[in-house]
């Protein structure tokens, strides 16, 4: 794949919420012991990429990851990423939330919830796939089709972008999994997008920096085509 970016989708460290089994939601819970050393071992692995932008949602669990793996990197915080608005269930534990009519529609029909006085899973999956199509877009035309970004998001709102990339119906994204402080990697071409890592956790990551071209070299227009086969990988 070439001539285009590469969006990596960085969930937020572990929080006091995920800890004690409750939904947190828009509420302003903070990451936990294990969140914040999480995070720092996430910079660890983004060190030394060339970040063409980092983007947040405004929650502050994101905007603590991001302090703690990337110092000194002020974030563009894009409302778009934010939190599916759980309405009445925030701030309630799971264990109770399951015993809910509703659940089992979260679960197996995700397309049809919506939560009471807060968002439908239809309405986040479309205003953050939105974003960070838009994102990407802006991304390669100011900084071109090398350039690796990041935006930092949640477990859902992640899922929902992943099964969008995978063209998948929303209804099978709970199929799909994004622990916390986990890098999902993909590159979105004219025909297709390309799931390249998905929640990954541990690990090299600059591998995902695409090589640069010799500036005699012409370049190649964007490519949507597969590798048959499977392809070289990154070092072929």
């Amino acid at each position: 794949m070439v001539g285009v970016a590469t969006l990596l989708l960085l969930r937020h460290g572990r929080t006091t919420a995920n800890a004690d089994g409750g939904l947190a939601g828009r509420q302003p819970v903070e990451l936990d012991d294990t969140g914040r050393a999480q995070a720092t071992a996430v910079g660890g692995r983004l060190a030394g990429l060339p970040l063409a932008a980092v983007v947040s949602s405004p929650l502050i669990r994101c905007r603590q990851t991001l302090d703690l793996a990337l110092p000194g990197v002020e974030p563009v915080v894009e409302d778009g990423l934010i939190e599916c608005g759980y309405g009445a269930w925030e701030g309630q534990s799971l264990k109770k939330l399951a015993k809910e009519p509703l659940w089992p529609v979260v679960q197996q029909h995700p397309s049809a919830a919506a939560f009471p006085e807060g968002e439908s899973m239809a309405a986040m999956s479309a205003r953050a796939v939105a974003a960070v199509r838009a994102w990407d877009a802006r991304v390669t035309a100011e900084h071109g089709p090398e350039a690796v970004w990041l935006a930092c998001s949640h477990g859902d709102v992640i899922k929902a972008i992943v099964a969008d990339a995978l063209g998948v119906h929303l209804d099978l994204f709970q199929r799909i999994v994004a622990d916390p402080a986990s890098v999902t990697a993909i590159r979105y071409t004219p025909l297709r997008p390309f799931l390249v890592r998905l929640n990954d956790t541990g690990g090299d990551l600059s591998s995902l920096v695409p090589p640069r071209r010799r500036r005699r070299r012409a370049a190649r227009p964007a490519t949507s085509d597969a590798a048959v086969g499977g392809g070289a990988g990154a070092a072929g």
